[in-house]
């Protein structure tokens, strides 16, 4: 089939390259000249394990390709995805100017039927705003609004193993209407995902308002399961409870299950953050306060903090002449996004406190030295004090104490030999809880965990 994604950002790039390897004929357009540069050139400009080489397996098979050119992505797919960004806007709600824009795009260009699927993260009603817009700009050429279908198809994708989700989805959801324009989209979309269905069905059909809230439904609920685990860990260690066997007590429950139990330091990212928000906003606009929401809000922003909290009780507020090594800046594993990262909190609050900070991430470091040079605009000396090296032992030498805020695998069997040697003080204060607090002991490390019965 062929099919346009229109923005090629993290969703755009990982349904285009995916949907190529399944035999499509892929149009990715965004307005973004560089980024189509850096495509077109074999670059990737997002770090996701794997999409790389689907890429460039698919472009050099001729099924993929980028362009700038709207008019051309317009005419090309008889399925149209909108994947732009929906950044929050000023009062937490989604900001749906580029997802409108996508849609006026198409509708002043399309000349024949069309489906248009969002795929971007928006909240309830979207397909209402996408739809209009296209229609708008049809009877301004005096065609029937009929030759636009609208679909909502969110996507569920984990940063770090985005492709492996794509390609073996635990569920595939496709809002429409039951129009006849709708049923032919539903036909459309269904001989889409064919190949992800063979062996057994994945795809869940819903009228387009359930399709809208089941993504945002999905990460509040995760979001939540993270929250109320780090409102237990904090109460684990005033109470002298470990955290982790109570995630094995509680995990073992077969209606609860073992994911999203972890502690630690909040979650970041691109989607959670910004859906909590998203969807708090749309309640508000019905008339609806979603305290359960707005408390995970709250408690997720404080978590960020704790690291700081527990440094600060060991050493006193004012850190003036410390230096702390930081392992981990990315918000989670295997992916360089540093949106909302916990890291970028942390890093804040020890400099505003005198200290210095050494940082080692495997992918992050670049996109890090970007958002870092953002957060500390108007502080530049205070961005002097943060540092970057090429391995992690390099930021532990000479430093008071280490910090782990990101659970790269990379970071969990060090030598912890060398990392004794390095260290000026044996302290960890890890935001992950990599570590047995017991081994450390027996290592001679104070050892500080979220949770952990120290």
């Amino acid at each position: 089939m062929k099919v346009t994604i229109i923005g090629s950002g993290y969703v755009g790039l990982v349904t285009g390259a995916c949907l190529a390897e399944q035999g499509n004929n892929v149009f990715c357009v965004d307005v973004d000249a560089r980024k189509i540069e850096i495509l077109n050139s074999g670059g990737v400009p997002i770090y996701e394990p794997g999409l790389k080489e689907m890429i460039e397996r698919n472009r050099a098979a001729g099924r993929l390709q980028f362009s700038t050119d709207i008019a051309a992505s317009v005419a090309h797919g008889e399925i149209q995805f909108i994947a732009v960004g929906t950044p929050p806007d000023e009062d937490g709600s989604a900001d749906l100017q580029y997802v409108v824009a996508a849609a006026r795009n198409i509708g002043k260009h399309m000349t024949g039927p069309k489906v248009i699927v969002d795929k971007s993260t928006v909240p309830v009603g979207t397909a209402d705003k996408v739809r209009a817009a296209v229609v708008e700009e049809l009877q301004k050429r005096s065609l029937d609004p009929a030759l636009c279908a609208v679909v909502s198809n969110p996507e569920f994708l984990k940063e770090g193993a985005a492709v492996e989700d794509f390609m073996r989805p635990d569920r595939i959801v496709i809002g429409t209407d039951s129009t006849s324009s709708g049923l032919h989209a539903k036909e459309q979309m269904r001989k889409l995902y064919a190949p992800f269905n063979r062996h057994h069905e994945r795809t869940y059909y819903m009228d387009i308002k359930s399709a809208e809230l089941t993504k945002y439904a999905a990460n509040a609920m995760l979001a939540t399961r993270i929250s109320f685990m780090n409102e237990l860990a904090n109460l684990a260690d005033l109470v002298g409870a470990d955290i982790e066997s109570v995630r094995q007590g509680i995990g073992s429950d077969s209606r609860i299950g073992y994911g999203f139990l972890y502690s630690g330091t909040g979650y970041g990212g691109s989607c959670f953050p910004k859906d909590v928000s998203a969807l708090s906003k749309t309640a508000i606009e019905f008339g609806r306060d979603l305290k359960i929401l707005q408390a995970v809000e709250a408690v997720n922003e404080l978590q960020k903090t704790i690291l700081v909290e527990k440094i600060v009780k060991r050493f006193g507020d004012d850190l003036t002449g410390m230096k702390f090594a930081l392992w981990g800046l990315a918000f989670k594993p295997n992916t360089d996004d540093m949106r909302e990262a916990p890291s970028r909190v942390i890093i804040a609050q020890l400099v505003k406190r005198g200290a210095q900070v050494v940082a080692y991430d495997p992918v992050a470091m670049p996109e890090a030295q970007h958002c870092l040079a953002q957060d500390f605009k108007a502080d530049p000396n205070g961005l002097k004090r943060v540092s970057m090296v090429a391995n992690p032992m390099d930021a532990v030498d000479g430093c008071d104490a280490l910090v782990i805020v990101t659970e790269w695998k990379a970071f969990r069997s060090p030598d912890f030999d060398t990392l004794l040697q390095k260290l000026k003080r044996p302290i960890i204060f890890d935001g992950r809880n990599l570590y047995e607090p017991e081994a450390m002991q027996e290592l001679g490390i104070e050892y500080q965990g979220i949770g952990r019965h120290n």
